[in-house]
């Protein structure tokens, strides 16, 4: 019998109430997402255990119990100089460069540890917001590990990594934001015929976990605190009916990544 999959999930921040209330903590949002875009028929199980980085500084106690880590969004910013943050892109860096057959899957706020922790910069955008559905346009390479010609993806952010660290490929761009995602390959893949088992390290900008639920949750409280202008809720609304790859783009594409093979999204652990 194939032993499951083991995942620890960097928690980086708590939904808000009304996100909660109807799609659970991001332990909840994140198991329904790598659920709903597991591979039918791939006969893999898998395991989620997930560490409250933030509040608790919580980690594994053993990181190589584990075949992937993955980090969460968050309200913070990564370029805060606080202790939770500086202990985070430590430990990143520490696994990017020490225990390489890990894979690191970075999600917004974790794209963004990500590139810091790897020579890049996270810095704030103008006060430019991104959100809602929108339309990523990929590079060569990010149209062949995703295997589509354009990305849509759920955006909530107005931070944002200007420039590709070193070691790094670029995945996609906006005109908001250059860096929508990025990959670094394991030692000898060709980039010329790049194959996600090769991917070492994934990030998107984006929210692959965010249904339209979600998101217009979220816009809603933002709008109403004044956080978000209206024109910005006003616009991503306009979009919440496009198309979400969330699941079955980005989230087929993570496990794919993880080593279980491309087949139809919907099967269930």
């Amino acid at each position: 019998m194939t032993l499951p999959i083991r995942i620890a999930l960097l928690l980086c921040d708590t939904p808000i109430p009304a996100v909660q209330s109807t799609d659970g903590d991001y332990t909840a949002i994140f198991n329904t997402l790598l659920r709903n875009s597991l591979p039918l028929g791939s006969g893999t199980d898998y395991i989620l255990d997930s560490y409250d980085v933030r509040n608790k500084q919580e980690y594994p106690r053993n990181v190589d119990d584990y075949q992937a880590i993955i980090l969460t969004g968050s309200a913070a910013s990564a370029y805060e100089n606080v202790d939770w943050i500086n202990r985070l892109i430590d430990y990143v860096h520490d696994i990017a460069l020490n225990k390489p057959y890990i894979k690191l899957i970075g999600i917004c706020f974790g794209h963004q540890i990500i590139a810091r922790a790897m020579g890049g910069e996270c810095v704030p955008n103008g006060g430019k917001w991104e959100v809602g559905v929108t339309e990523i346009a990929l590079t060569d390479i990010g149209k062949t590990l995703l295997g589509v010609p354009t990305l849509n993806i759920q955006q909530m952010h107005r931070d944002h990594v200007p420039a590709v660290p070193p070691s790094f490929h670029l995945l996609g761009s906006t005109p908001v934001s250059p860096n929508q995602g990025m990959v670094r390959f394991a030692s000898g893949t060709s980039v010329d015929h790049p194959m996600p088992q090769d991917v070492q390290i994934f990030t998107v900008q984006g929210h692959p976990e965010f249904t339209q639920r979600i998101s217009e949750k979220i816009v809603e409280a933002r709008e109403r605190k004044g956080v978000m202008g209206k024109d910005i809720a006003e616009d991503a609304r306009k979009r919440a009916e496009w198309r979400n790859d969330g699941v079955g783009v980005i989230g087929k594409v993570m496990w794919e990544i993880m080593g279980v093979g491309a087949g139809q999204a919907g099967a269930s652990t």
